[in-house]
């Protein structure tokens, strides 16, 4: 049974011009593909309802422009996530090799909360151009595990490969950021002050 209260998970989608974050987006929220997007202008976002476990999660997901021009549109969109995305293409070693700068400014721009433990996850998108691929897949998973052990996919936005369950992983770890962040504080309990009653009880 679902619980009542619903979730809104901001994720992020980062990564140089042309390495498919709308399509994956868009095939992951409309089960769609198509080689006509136009490059994205600042940002535009979906939207998607999923269930984890017993929570029903509104996804809200992030697509900023790749072209260095509008990264300084940055801090506005960052602001608030609870989990980025890098992106890259299997096909541009250039793509990969950017990912670094990529999450240093996401972290520099977003104002995170907990910078150390902040989720990323990354995918390496358009496997299937494997006969043109310029990353290795040792490579980038040898990198997640080097930078902060992140999450890392192999994905196809074209043909669909891993996208679901990628994204899965992203609104899981975009969860887990909410749940700490909103944990309830409770105040230690002060055993003297106990102890000291007890004896007050004990005596006479």
């Amino acid at each position: 049974m679902a619980s009542g209260r619903k979730h809104l998970l901001k994720v992020i989608i980062l990564g140089d011009s042309a390495v498919g974050k709308t399509s994956l987006m868009n095939q992951y929220v409309n089960k769609r593909f198509t080689q006509q997007y136009k490059a994205t202008i600042g940002a535009d976002f979906l939207t998607k309802e999923i269930m984890i476990d017993d929570k029903l999660v509104t996804l809200q997901i992030w697509d900023t422009a790749g072209q260095e021009r509008f990264q300084s549109l940055g801090t506005a969109f960052y602001r608030g996530s609870d989990c980025c995305v890098l992106v890259y293409d299997i096909t541009s070693s250039k793509s990969f090799e950017s990912l670094g700068s990529w999450k240093e400014e996401f972290l520099s721009q977003s104002n995170a909360r907990d910078a150390e433990n902040f989720p990323f996850v990354v995918l390496g998108n358009k496997v299937d151009k494997e006969d043109e691929r310029k990353v290795p897949n040792a490579r980038a998973s040898q990198w997640c595990r080097d930078t902060g052990n992140m999450p890392f996919f192999e994905t196809s936005a074209k043909d669909a490969v891993n996208v679901d369950d990628a994204f899965m992983m992203i609104a899981r770890n975009a969860l887990s950021q909410i749940k700490t962040e909103t944990s309830e504080y409770k105040p230690p309990i002060d055993l003297s002050k106990k102890k000291e009653k007890k004896e007050k009880q004990a005596c006479c």
